[in-house]
């Protein structure tokens, strides 16, 4: 009798503990507000995410959570208390963008718990997710599961880090620029980890792009597989525990050891997104708004007017090799007063004075070389209507931050390019914050050169103008530069853009076919044709845009530096006409009255019918730089065409161009 009471006993057990199981597991469902994108949250034992796209899975169950170091877990087996939804359908107005308004429209799922909640979103090209801490004490997080499972071995554009690869934890130090690789995602290098934004290929033309977004206060996430599954880990740096002065010219600040943690916290706080942006072909990836639409607000208080984005004559990839003059070119007033001379003659807004106007390897921005006056300079500068910008390393720039900011603000320099951070970890993602804040405060520009990607800053802060943390022209001086510098600009429009604006540095003048190109780090060279550095500056978002060759080699193109020069930075309007990964692109974009089209391919000749049926209905002049019939022997060979076009009832006719091998295109179209 004991025997079957015990058993029955033991049943009954099993049977509530199914009962409580099933009834503590709840599934909550968000749709986009166009109802293609669908995602399912399942909470209960643990927490996790699915993501479809008009019946497609896109990601299978992924978990998240993140860990505490007193053992609380964020998404674990935890009961959610409360569920908010709301939709949001909003007109943002843009500061310094590619556009002047972005919609952001898109369905919210809060799900709240005890002392956190988790936020969902679902946009129509996207979806994103992130924590919140409600606690009311300091905190420190010792990991985050951030996980991406693709539900099938799709192939992938990925970027893998490059620089420091002895361990997983010595890549944490790196300059986040990249070529890209293309493969299965189970053929992961198991060596290697990656930055973000990565893109995976899905079926029926999908694509998505995983990105973050936000980020603030909090590490970056770098992506990893070690297991040849299809599954991708977000990897997180742990906080510095000793740092000391060195790398670069004794610039940087090298991490020695790290904490048993990866962030620590006051009290509430907002972690940042985890987000993935969708697109149905591949053009509308390179006009996607995902990071910018998650990123905070600007300070609605303060008056950005006085943001002045433009172009920039730059000195370091020319290697300052003016020639004419009866000076000696170098570090020196009479060649950057040459370069003042240049930037005023053609309407150029800004000169930089890179590495090298402060002493060497002392880290400290207020030891001048004597062969620099800088308060004649900005002087003569301001007479011409050009302002000066100021190259700095990291240490050098935040061991005195709010005195280097007081003293050359005052001095009349508008703005700092701020190179050699190369970490995300929290001290330096906090640094960009704390940075752009204070340059804000004393009205100054900032371009972060040597960091991670773009994860919305810009937004938040306007005079944040650029960033790197991408492969760019510079790397045609160096041993890298036999990559493929070609393919590479017809992939970052869709991937590494997507995130927002990019330091690529275009505008060389020197133009080699891939049979002639060589790393020359002295007069350095660029890989395809002449038109394709035009394009670059309609198709590369840059509000502080360098050109980077030397004036001599501009002044001796005339018609093309002019060209350059009077092309926008900001944009009122974007279009991403056509394009295909790593193969080609085609986009349109607009400031005032006057629309920019351009166009790229890769080492593939290519013949484009550019549709230009987004003009209003009207007769137009174009001013057209297309390849020459030589291009593809001789890569500076272009031809200048100028046409005329009628609109009518919003019809044109296409404009045919032939693309040479690495070649491209630049239209300017004003409305007569």
């Amino acid at each position: 009798m004991r025997n079957s009471v015990r058993v029955l006993s033991i049943l009954v057990s099993l049977l509530l503990s199914c009962v409580y199981s099933q009834a503590a597991t709840k599934k909550h469902t968000l749709t986009s507000p166009n109802g293609k994108l669908t995602a399912v949250v399942e909470s209960g034992e643990n927490l996790q995410w699915t993501l479809s796209y008009d019946g497609q899975q896109l990601i299978a169950p992924s978990a998240i959570s993140m860990t505490l170091a007193d053992g609380t877990v964020y998404g674990g087996a935890a009961k959610v208390s409360r569920e908010i939804r709301r939709s949001v359908d909003r007109i943002i107005n843009a500061h310094i963008y590619k556009k002047a308004q972005v919609q952001d429209k898109y369905n919210e799922l809060t799900l709240k718990f005890k002392n956190y909640s988790l936020i969902f979103r679902a946009f129509d090209d996207g979806f994103a997710y992130r924590f919140v801490s409600h606690s009311k004490v300091p905190f420190k997080v010792v990991s985050e599961q951030a996980t991406f499972a693709v539900p099938e071995d799709w192939n992938m554009y990925v970027g893998y880090v490059c620089q420091n690869l002895a361990t997983l934890e010595t890549q944490l130090f790196n300059s986040h620029e990249n070529i890209y690789e293309y493969c299965p995602v189970s053929q992961w290098n198991k060596e290697r980890l990656a930055f973000t934004p990565l893109m995976i290929e899905a079926p029926k033309g999908l694509k998505m792009c995983i990105m973050e977004a936000d980020l603030l206060n909090y590490p970056g996430m770098f992506l990893y597989n070690d297991d040849a599954s299809s599954t991708l880990d977000g990897v997180f740096a742990r906080y510095p525990k000793t740092m000391e002065q060195g790398g670069h010219n004794m610039l940087q600040m090298l991490v020695k050891d790290r904490e048993e943690y990866i962030a620590a916290f006051d009290g509430a706080t907002e972690f940042p997104w985890r987000a993935i942006s969708i697109s149905e072909n591949d053009a509308q990836m390179a006009d996607n708004d995902l990071v910018y639409r998650l990123a905070k607000d600007p300070d609605p208080q303060k008056d950005w007017s006085w943001v002045k984005p433009g172009k920039v004559a730059w000195d370091w990839w020319n290697a300052w090799n003016i020639r004419g003059v009866d000076f000696r070119a170098g570090i020196n007033n009479d060649t950057y007063k040459y370069y003042i001379d240049f930037a005023s003659e053609y309407g150029i807004e800004y000169v930089i004075l890179d590495e090298g106007w402060a002493v060497n390897k002392k880290a400290d921005l207020f030891q001048v070389i004597p062969e620099i006056d800088l308060e004649m300079l900005v002087k003569y500068a301001q007479e011409r209507n050009v302002g000066l910008i100021l190259w700095a390393g990291y240490w050098a720039f935040d061991r005195e931050m709010e005195k280097v900011f007081q003293h050359f603000s005052k001095m009349g320099i508008k703005g700092f390019k701020v190179d050699f951070m190369d970490r995300d970890d929290q001290i330096m993602v906090d640094f960009h914050h704390r940075a752009s804040k204070m340059a804000a405060d004393y009205g100054m520009l900032i371009d972060f050169h040597g960091t991670y990607k773009p994860t919305g800053l810009h937004r938040t802060y306007p005079n944040v103008v650029n960033f790197e943390g991408v492969h760019g022209l510079e790397t045609a001086k160096g041993s890298r530069g036999k990559e493929d510098e070609v393919e590479y600009d017809v992939t970052i429009p869709f991937i590494r853009m997507a995130a927002g604006p990019m330091d690529y540095t275009q505008g060389a003048m020197r133009n080699a076919t891939k049979r002639n190109f060589r790393s020359v780090s002295s007069e350095a060279m660029s890989q395809g044709t002449r038109c394709r550095q035009l394009a670059e500056y309609v198709i590369f978002e840059s509000p502080l845009n360098m050109l980077c060759d030397n004036p001599c080699n501009y002044m001796d193109e005339p018609e093309c530096t002019r060209f350059i020069a009077a092309i926008p930075t900001v944009w009122e309007e974007t279009k991403a006409l056509d394009g295909k990964v790593a193969d080609y692109i085609v986009m349109a974009r607009r400031s005032g009255n006057t629309w920019y089209v351009g166009g790229l391919t890769d080492w593939t000749p290519r013949d484009l019918q550019v549709n230009l049926d987004f003009l209003a209905d009207g007769e137009y002049e174009v001013e057209l730089f297309r390849d020459g019939v030589n291009a593809d022997r001789t890569a500076r060979d272009y031809k200048k065409v100028m046409m005329t076009i009628a609109v009518k009832d919003g019809k044109a006719e296409p404009m045919n161009i032939h693309l040479a091998p690495g070649g491209g295109f630049a239209a300017k179209i004003t409305k007569k």
